[in-house]
């Protein structure tokens, strides 16, 4: 009798750890053969505007993700087969090759938004002319989609709303162990391919920048010893909550988004070791704001599932028509951090010298684009998509469509106000200071507002004049007094709690 043989195909699922697609081929099948496709296409460019669709940063973190891979399937008696073509062709090549000898499968994560599904038609479509069975799992979320309890067309329309129905009538399934040996790789002649470099990729090397917030190497290793550090280590998991809208340095948050975002990192994995953590060491806001954000990550998958393409059309899932400009000029003022408004500039380019920015960062620049400047909030998604590390197609848009107005938001026409939010959670300057040299002259929180140094307080800068003041900013010019003491700073970490305001009205807050 021939052996059955699944081909499972690994795509945003770059982890042994909490696998239920690597389970099912572990349990069903007699030989598995592991598979990484380097697409082609995920290296051309973005949909509308022809930016890098993953750009050197990204790319750099992926190489090290599969090479991880690679390493902890050896160590587990298999190995990862690596094509640098696409699925649909890899896979009819090992059909042609294997089918012959082996009863065999098609296994694969299931993904939700139309690049991912127009690849998973195609392959469904090539299996069935092969008579192979294909075998799809739902793989990525915190709460399975069988268990959230509303059909996906009637995933309600607001975070809070999803976020109680979540909590009060689901169970987060547990994490499944994998055993230390898998079934074994296929005995067949064939060539297992090497990592390419970013360069067989048609990328240019990224080099990693000293003062990065996001110092860290993609692969599941590196995302367990980060979930470790976090929690057990260090025990920042206790203060989250008052530390993540920081903005320097490593530890202000979990920075587990980019390791989920390519799947380095089970969500289920990390809401059981903060379950254990709230058991044996405490339980507070802080450690169940890390469930709380992973719930905010299920919530935008579930509502590209619903929505569809809407999520990427001019108009937003809401289908809100506004007259978006594309003034390229102002855009690329923007993207290489030269509004003349320092708080935005320091985050760009920061993303532009890291691949990283942080969540209050994100929050005001895709507010100061869309709603300051009125630039298509396309532009924005798609230099996010091609810049971050951490870029997860669901969050990005989802988050662009919330900040264009054109989303999942409670609040309309929601718009910050850049001098208040720099002064509330950069108020000395450093963060400014440290991405934007040129403004090292200018002391404490009135780097936030060079272009108000008059009399004594006057230093000649090589930086440009705000590309737009809003009429709002006025009202924050008193906070810096004459000595430069920011009036009414609060004390340390207690200003960070504000960031709830982006999400919901305070009386829709979580309690805990």
């Amino acid at each position: 009798m021939a052996k059955r043989l699944a081909i499972y195909l690994f795509r945003n699922d770059l982890r042994v750890h909490d696998n239920y697609c690597l389970q099912w081929s572990h349990l069903n099948c007699d030989l598995i053969l592991p598979l990484y496709c380097f697409d082609p296409r995920h290296f051309q460019e973005t949909w509308h505007f022809g930016f890098p669709k993953t750009g050197p940063q990204r790319t750099k973190f992926l190489l090290e993700s599969v090479c991880d891979l690679r390493s902890n399937l050896l160590a587990r008696n298999s190995n990862l087969l690596i094509k640098k073509e696409t699925p649909e062709n890899a896979i009819q090549d090992l059909f042609k090759m294997l089918k012959n000898d082996h009863k065999l499968f098609l296994v694969f994560q299931e993904e939700v938004t139309k690049e991912e599904i127009d690849v998973e038609r195609a392959l469904k479509k090539i299996c069935k002319a092969e008579n192979v069975e294909v075998h799809t799992i739902w793989n990525a979320t915190l709460y399975n989609k069988e268990d959230i309890p509303f059909k996906v067309s009637h995933v309600p329309d607001t975070y809070t709303g999803f976020r109680k129905s979540v909590e009060s009538q689901c169970e987060v399934r547990s994490t499944v162990k994998m055993p230390d040996t898998l079934k074994p790789f296929p005995n067949v002649n064939i060539d297992l391919g090497h990592i390419p470099s970013s360069k067989d990729l048609g990328i240019s090397d990224f080099l990693p920048h000293p003062k990065s917030a996001f110092p860290w190497k993609g692969g599941e290793t590196s995302a367990l010893k980060r979930v470790n550090y976090f929690l057990w280590e260090s025990d920042k998991v206790a203060k989250y909550k008052e530390t993540r809208n920081g903005l320097i340095g490593d530890d202000y948050s979990t920075k587990f988004s980019a390791w989920l975002s390519v799947g380095c990192l089970s969500p289920r994995f990390v809401y059981s070791e903060v379950k254990k953590y709230e058991q044996k060491r405490v339980s507070n806001q802080s450690t169940y704001w890390v469930i709380f954000e992973l719930i905010w990550r299920d919530y935008f998958r579930y509502v590209a599932l619903k929505y569809g393409d809407k999520m990427f059309y001019p108009s937003g899932i809401m289908g809100k028509h506004i007259e978006w400009k594309q003034d390229m000029k102002k855009f690329d003022l923007w993207k290489d951090g030269k509004t003349g408004v320092p708080f935005v500039d320091a985050n760009m380019r920061e993303l532009a010298l890291t691949g990283w920015m942080s969540n209050r960062g994100r929050q005001n620049v895709a507010s100061f684009l869309v709603k300051d400047l009125g630039i298509d909030w396309r532009l924005g998604a798609e230099w996010f998509e091609s810049q971050l590390i951490d870029h997860d197609v669901c969050s990005n848009y989802g988050n662009w469509n919330y900040a264009a107005g054109i989303g999942n938001d409670p609040r309309e026409n929601r718009k910050f106000n850049m001098i208040k939010q720099g002064l509330d959670y950069d108020p000395e300057g450093e963060f400014v200071r440290l991405w934007v040299p040129e403004l090292a002259p200018v002391k404490n929180g009135k780097v936030h507002t060079p272009w108000t140094l008059t009399g004594n307080d006057f230093v000649d800068i090589d930086y440009p004049k705000p590309m737009v003041i809003a009429p709002e900013w006025s009202r924050q010019l008193g906070r810096v007094n004459p000595s430069g003491f920011y009036k009414n700073q609060q004390k340390k970490g207690m200003g960070n709690q504000r960031g709830l305001d982006f999400y919901f009205s305070n009386k829709n807050q979580p309690k805990k």
